[in-house]
């Protein structure tokens, strides 16, 4: 019988727990897919504690890729046998064979291998939609300072090596040496050691005294004032996570005295809601991978069984890059 890793409760990385799971048929608009490799988001760590609830039992995992083993009635752009990749909604991917909604996979390129895919889709589609979409009121021109933080994370790897094919000059922020060094190789202009610098301070120098037009901040609580700070006026503040815990309630005047500020906090799944968005988003992704603009990095791979600890190295900080599980 297939495994997963399956939570029957929230909690820490002891609450995940390889079990047998049967598979069936899929059903009208699904697909039934056999994973060749599986992507590790830090959503799957809010999924596990229960900051972004689901029903329990709950099979975790966002992002995966393999072979498309069967297809439900009104599935017409995938076939069995297809190479596929997705970013999805609900959870699923930790396991070896899932049936899932059909209209967010994408038939995956034969240039790129699955580890690559289960490590972007997710990410890659989630810094699509940052530089393409979520946009300052002023657009952003080749130029323009954007600051990032997490720069040497999965999102952010992929969102320095975009920016630069874009010609904005990313501003990134990670902790230590080596994961300034990691940004810098892959396409930032400036990066910032937030263990070491003020990172507001640093972003105000870098940018002559002006600030950036829009700031990308998956980090949350310890950032977003901060964030706020480094906003020119009419600036854009673009949340996408909670890293460090979600964001307390502030008054919205606080926006008004730090320059008419925008806030928005975005998520991939309304970006990824038809299947028309999904496949325009996956075929830019695709393109600039396949084109060599973007490399995907994979720093770390464990075998499905040890989810566990992918998720406490993901939590302490201890990962670079894209991460994988085999199942």
């Amino acid at each position: 019988m297939p495994q997963a890793i399956q939570i029957t409760a929230y909690g820490g990385p002891e609450q995940m727990k390889l079990v047998d799971l049967p598979v069936g048929e899929p059903g009208p608009g699904e697909i039934r897919i056999r994973h060749v490799a599986c992507g590790l988001n830090f959503i799957d760590v809010y999924q596990r504690t229960g900051l972004y609830a689901n029903p329990l039992p709950l099979t975790l995992g966002m992002e995966g890729a393999g072979i498309v083993e069967a297809v439900g009635e009104g599935v017409t752009h995938l076939q069995a046998g297809d190479r596929a990749a997705y970013a999805s909604n609900p959870p699923g991917s930790y396991s070896q064979v899932r049936v899932m909604p059909a209209k967010t996979v994408c038939r995956l390129p034969d240039a790129i291998d699955f580890d690559t895919a289960a490590g972007m889709m997710l990410k890659g589609l989630t810094a699509q939609y940052l530089l393409k979409k979520t946009l300052p009121v002023q657009g952003l021109q080749p130029g323009d300072h954007v600051l990032f933080h997490a720069a040497a994370g999965g999102v952010g790897l992929i969102a320095c090596q975009w920016a630069k094919a874009l010609g904005l000059q990313l501003i990134g922020t990670a902790g230590g040496t080596a994961k300034c060094a990691l940004a810098l190789e892959h396409g930032a202009a400036h990066v910032i050691d937030y263990t070491k610098e003020d990172f507001v301070a640093r972003v105000k120098e870098i940018t002559g005294g002006q600030g950036v037009k829009v700031v990308y901040d998956s980090i949350g609580k310890d950032t977003f004032e901060g964030s706020l700070n480094c906003l020119r006026p009419f600036g854009l503040m673009a949340s996408f996570g909670n890293a460090s815990g979600p964001v307390p309630p502030f008054a919205p005047g606080m926006l008004a005295a730090k320059g008419s500020l925008y806030l928005t906090r975005q998520t991939l799944f309304t970006h990824i809601a038809t299947r028309e968005s999904t496949q325009a988003m996956a075929n830019e992704l695709f393109e600039v991978v396949g084109s060599g603009r973007v490399k995907i990095r994979i720093d770390q791979r464990y075998p499905l069984a040890d989810a566990a600890q992918a998720h406490r190295d993901l939590e302490a900080r201890k990962t670079t890059g894209s991460t994988v599980l085999l199942p």
